[in-house]
């Protein structure tokens, strides 16, 4: 199992994605892989490349309240493009899920957390609503590690 955080430390609630990974990290837990990537398509694609079941957690932007969780399974649907749209990259998350669909390069399990985010200005800290949700996001992916992986 592979968890993608994505975003960018130094943009607030853009970090969100990071925060995430930091924290599954810290678990360290057998089985379970961890990074962080900038959300640059080709470089997820990349990532993701040979693993069996990828979570991937970024900030997003689709006019929901702040903290909101959008958790997508990418098999059952396609992910909006413009759901990410706070990435400096014009090929990002969504993109690079798409892409991959249509060269049959999806990981067999693939999904994607998203936390509506209030602040993408430049600076450290997420946003309270933000924080909270993270904290969520992590209990959920943890749950979920701890019934995907086989028991020790």
């Amino acid at each position: 199992m592979l968890v993608i955080g994505v975003g960018n430390r130094f943009r607030h609630d853009d970090s969100v994605g990071c925060e995430v990974a930091q924290a599954i990290q810290e678990f360290a837990i057998a089985g379970v892989d961890v990074r962080e990537e900038s959300g640059e398509g080709a470089s997820l694609m990349e990532a993701w490349k040979g693993a069996g079941f990828v979570i991937i957690v970024d900030a997003a932007a689709s006019d929901s309240p702040p903290g909101t969780i959008h958790e997508l399974d990418a098999h059952a649907r396609s992910i909006p493009t413009d759901f990410f749209h706070y990435s400096s990259h014009a090929f990002g998350v969504a993109e690079a899920i798409e892409l991959a669909r249509a060269l049959q390069q999806l990981p067999p399990r693939l999904l994607v957390f998203g936390i509506e985010g209030r602040d993408f200005s430049a600076g450290v800290g997420l946003s309270p609503e933000v924080k909270r949700s993270a904290t969520e996001v992590v209990e959920r992916i943890t749950r979920r590690v701890s019934s995907a992986l086989p028991a020790a």
